[in-house]
């Protein structure tokens, strides 16, 4: 896999402050080589006089949004696995 690919994500999904960041990784699984596709949610915040800051750390009126994000990232990878599978 390219470096750029690995330091970039695939998708990245964004709701207000929050957003989903999905990123494809290969990992070894009984000697074969699989795709894996780790997601990483957080979201940003400023602190006075200082650049963006980011945390995992979510209050109840977040949650609604990690969920939206969460399942998009879901139906992204499942659409994307199944166009791959249809072009075999």
């Amino acid at each position: 896999m390219e470096d750029t690919a690995k330091n970039n994500p695939i998708k990245v999904f964004s709701c207000g402050r929050i957003k989903a960041a999905i990123w494809s990784d290969s990992k070894i699984v009984n000697d074969t080589l699989v795709e894996v596709h780790p997601i990483k949610i957080d979201k940003s915040y400023y602190k006075d006089g200082e650049g963006p800051k980011y945390t995992t750390t979510f209050s109840a009126e977040d949650l609604p949004k990690v969920a939206i994000l969460a399942m998009e990232s879901y139906k992204f990878l499942r659409v994307r696995e199944s166009e791959q599978n249809n072009s075999v």
